[in-house]
């Protein structure tokens, strides 16, 4: 099963995101910096990696704040840990151009379409205070 982790960076109840392209999955599709845990690395590890290749910020550990964990369907169950962070270095800039047309920060209220369905339902979980949910079995 995959592990995948997802960054909720939030600013002034606005969350950052980016467009998919070139992914071959949903491009033009909104979603929040992610990717897959790597052998050895803990989750949080895994989010302060993806965090600095992805947009380019600094995150502390201490820093991070667990929000969600999603165990969803696709590619046969992916196991998805969203983590909350209000505190970081650096501008968030596009780190990943030949993946990411654009980022955009978006009221968590008013999120853009179009974008991947599981991220907009974590994101409800999380504004819900839910810390579980399941996605698409």
């Amino acid at each position: 099963m995959t592990g995948d982790v997802h960054l909720i960076l939030l600013r002034n109840n606005e969350i950052l995101l980016g467009q998919r392209r070139n992914t071959g999955f949903e491009d033009g599709a909104w979603h929040l910096p992610s990717g897959h845990l790597e052998a050895g690395e803990s989750a949080v590890t895994a989010l302060i990696r993806e965090a600095r290749e992805e947009v380019g910020i600094v995150i502390s550990a201490e820093d991070v704040r667990f929000s969600h964990v999603m165990h969803n369907s696709s590619s046969g169950g992916r196991i998805a840990f969203f983590f909350t962070v209000t505190n970081w270095q650096d501008e968030p800039t596009n780190q990943e151009p030949e993946k990411c047309g654009a980022l955009g920060w978006f009221a968590i209220d008013a999120l853009p379409e179009p974008m991947i369905e599981y991220c907009r339902a974590a994101i409800r979980h999380i504004a819900h205070q839910t810390p579980f949910s399941t996605f698409g079995w």
